[in-house]
């Protein structure tokens, strides 16, 4: 009851409800432009959340990221160019409706579908974090560093591409995270008589750079020009025999989503194939998937709005973001000095309660708030694309430069950018590079910490069950990763024509 009492005063002390649905207009707006995604939409607005309450920062994080997994089902169904990464599995038979003259009945069920599953996500959020939360009051130095090496292994094994360019960019991001002063000792690095690196490269800076500016240029270099929607649409919500038969379908989708949610490295677009290959198996018409079936919209959209919640386990109970998205709310986090873990919970009570009331404003604001949106969205989507790039350039700039009014980080995020487009163009991933960049400074001061309490003996390490037992677990991940490279080599080798 005391924690209901906090969430009722924060709504009606706090601007949190205006936040929550700015936050979620601005999300299903960032999801409904084609090539942004749903981390560069974050990415977008961080900047922007540098001067907030900590707790209004937060929120808005977390409502766009609500918002932007149900915006991107928008072009997806309108013109089979789903808006982000994991509303691809929506476009096989939300278009499929589309062109036998249902888009609004496809929008309605992506609608409907994601309140489903963010609801089911948020409520796992609420039950899972805190106590797994506690797990983290028996950690060490030595445990610390051990969850920032697991962090930055998970992802390594589950990125796709080359083991190698995964680690390379981990490598990169660690690199970047020792430039400015030791965490330990105080003395400067790399900063190379900058006195703008003397604090290091904030992980905001990269973030917005290798995902945002990044894409612009490579967008920039597409001469494509997108579908244009012809029709007038109307969204029209499921009734309630629709609602019944969707059930099932959005069952398996939040299900699915929790799993992947939980485990780092999942994300949402792996909960969505996931959740329509299931949906597919245990339906009563699985001959209408793939030409316009209602339940092969629900279930992958009810899959990745669950993600959207159930991903924030893992990264506010021990500080491993499962997914771009997550990453970029631990860079929010820490920007207002917020380290995740059971200390979130007992000094900074008011952040979560308002994080999880913010979030279910957002939820329950999703049907009303996309009625009305929609037609802003399709007008957006109709837009020329150079117009869409110019107006995202326009924010990437203003919003970096509100937070130290120099133009130095402006120059730090283009340059960040041009770097990504090459990791792009040469297949290097980001998240590994983002995730060395925002546990660098986890593994490093945590490992130094372990030294000197010890006495610079490594058998620290090995005293501690718990790292002992991470440490095993990030071996697992790297060496699956190594596996599944040499399987893939030679199902490659195998497919290749003999000469």
């Amino acid at each position: 009851m005391d924690d209901l009492s906090r969430a009722l005063t924060l709504l009606v002390t706090t601007p949190l409800i205006p936040i929550s649905l700015l936050g979620l207009v601005w999300g299903i707006i960032g999801g409904a432009l084609p090539g942004i995604s749903a981390s560069i939409t974050l990415a977008l607005i961080l900047p922007f959340t540098y001067t907030m309450d900590p707790t209004n920062a937060i929120v808005l994080l977390a409502a766009t990221y609500i918002g932007a997994e149900y915006g991107g089902s928008i072009p997806a169904i309108l013109i089979k160019t789903p808006g982000t990464n994991s509303a691809a599995a929506t476009v096989i038979d939300g278009y499929e409706m589309n062109k036998q003259g249902k888009a609004g009945e496809a929008l309605g069920i992506s609608l409907w579908s994601g309140v489903i599953g963010s609801l089911f996500g948020l409520l796992m959020l609420v039950l899972l974090t805190e106590p797994l939360a506690e797990v983290a009051l028996l950690f060490k130095p030595t445990s610390y560093f051990a969850v920032g090496i697991l962090g930055l292994s998970i992802i390594a094994s589950l990125a796709s591409g080359s083991l190698l360019k995964v680690l390379a960019a981990a490598i990169v991001g660690l690199m970047v995270a020792t430039i400015g002063s030791d965490p330990i000792a105080g003395v400067s690095r790399f900063a190379f008589g900058v006195p703008e690196l003397l604090s290091g490269v904030k992980p905001i800076m990269i973030m917005v750079g290798l995902f945002a500016v990044s894409e612009l240029l490579q967008q920039s270099g597409d001469p494509g020009v997108l579908e244009k929607l012809k029709q007038t649409v109307r969204l029209v919500l499921p009734d309630f025999a629709m609602m019944r038969r969707l059930f099932k379908p959005q069952m398996i989708g939040s299900a699915v989503g929790t799993v992947e949610g939980l485990l780092p490295g999942g994300g949402g677009s792996i909960a969505a194939f996931l959740s329509y290959s299931e949906s597919r198996r245990w339906s009563k018409k699985p001959e209408e998937f793939g030409k316009g079936s209602p339940e092969g919209i629900a279930a992958p959209e009810a899959a990745n709005n669950t993600v959207a919640s159930t991903s924030l386990i893992p990264l506010l109970s021990f500080g491993i973001p499962g997914s771009n998205s997550a990453a970029v709310l631990l860079g929010g986090l820490l920007i207002h000095g917020l380290m995740p873990g059971p200390r979130l919970f007992e000094q900074n009570a008011d952040v979560v309660i308002g994080l999880y009331t913010g979030s279910l404003v957002a939820t329950l604001s999703q049907i009303l708030v996309g009625v009305l949106i929609l037609p802003l969205c399709i007008w957006l989507v109709n837009r020329p694309r150079p117009y869409l790039a110019g107006f995202v350039f326009l924010l990437v700039i203003s919003g970096i430069y509100t937070i130290n009014s120099t133009m130095f980080d402006v120059g730090v995020v283009l340059f960040a950018g041009f770097v990504g487009y090459l990791m792009r163009i040469c297949g290097f991933p980001f998240l590994p590079a983002v995730l060395g960049v925002v546990l660098g400074p986890l593994v490093e001061s945590n490992y130094r910490r372990s030294l000197m309490l010890s006495g610079g003996e490594h058998d620290i390490f090995l005293e501690d069950p718990i790292a002992v037992g991470l440490l095993i677990a990030s071996a697992l991940f790297i060496v699956f990763g190594v596996w599944r490279d040499w399987r893939d080599s030679r199902k490659a080798a195998a497919a290749s024509p003999t000469s």
